[in-house]
């Protein structure tokens, strides 16, 4: 990639998080100093035009541009996805098609879920040398290939070694062109229809199964957990309780870390909700899987 290219970033977000990808889009941007544009690449699944104009009218518009995708246009319409009995969303799998929705010019381009908050410049990560890999990305902090809970639990049938690293998959930096020729989204979904009752964490371990040998091992301050403090990550990643909720559980200093950057957007001084939100969210996204599981539109 050109030094004067656009680094091209994709999330995938519903309007329930759109909160939270407003605070990342702003600390991204913030901690931006070398002379690249940022592209943002948002697969919106129902954000209201409400909210995309919140969102926008926080960047600055001289460095970002975002680009709003719908969700419905970016999976193909032959697509099946895996229903699992998780209370995860199925949007979760869209960054499974990525290669195939995102502009033909964009031959690189990094994901990110939208609970993270970026404390480096995203343009040391855009430049990473990912060698002949396909992907690079963090080992999970809790997971390996080999472990009581999650991994990859058929992993001598897979040929995978038990020592093999096991990569979160919140973050990944993808080679679009080696994605499309070694055709990955083909061979995860198969894998996922395969070998089902292994898919603890779904796509994470389709992604894990398939790219075993294949992804790149980026420094782990690139995708840290709000559960404990540590040398200052670069980038914070909100997994489990939000910190948009009153429940909210780990680092208080990572919260007020995602506040700093919130309150630079159109929820400034927003104050943390309640449960009943978050189960409302839950209960949606299941009905969502069962919607799907029967066909209905």
């Amino acid at each position: 990639m050109e030094k004067s290219d656009p680094i091209a970033i994709i999330c995938v977000c519903d309007n329930h998080y759109a909160i939270l990808l407003a605070a990342l889009i702003k600390s991204i941007e913030v901690n931006h100093h070398s002379g690249e544009k940022l592209e943002f690449f948002i697969v919106e699944d129902g954000i209201t035009t409400k909210n995309k104009t919140r969102i926008r009218n926080a960047s600055n518009q001289e460095v970002t541009s975002i680009h709003w995708m719908a969700m419905s246009e970016c999976l193909p319409k032959d697509a099946k996805l895996p229903v699992d009995k998780s209370s995860l969303p199925l949007n979760i799998y869209t960054r499974l098609f990525i290669p195939h929705f995102i502009p033909k010019h964009i031959k690189k381009i990094i994901f990110l879920d939208v609970d993270m908050i970026m404390l480096e410049d995203v343009s040391k990560l855009w430049h990473t040398d990912l060698g002949n890999n396909i992907v690079g990305a963090v080992q999970d902090q809790f997971i390996q290939v080999v472990t009581r809970w999650g991994g990859i639990s058929n992993y001598e049938e897979l040929g995978i070694p038990a020592d093999n690293k096991y990569f979160n998959a919140g973050l990944m930096v993808l080679d679009i062109d080696k994605w499309e020729k070694a055709d990955i989204t083909n061979k995860v979904l198969a894998c996922l229809t395969q070998h089902k009752k292994h898919a603890v964490f779904q796509d994470q371990y389709g992604l894990n199964a398939v790219l075993a040998l294949h992804w790149q091992e980026l420094d782990p301050l690139w995708n840290r957990f709000a559960y404990s403090e540590e040398e200052r990550p670069f980038l914070i990643h909100f997994t489990g309780r939000k910190p948009i909720y009153k429940s909210y559980e780990f680092s208080e200093k990572y919260k007020e870390i995602f506040f700093s950057y919130l309150n630079m957007t159109a929820w400034k001084n927003f104050k943390p909700i309640g449960e009943s939100s978050r189960y409302l969210k839950k209960f949606y996204n299941i009905l969502e899987k069962l919607r799907n599981l029967v066909g209905l539109k």
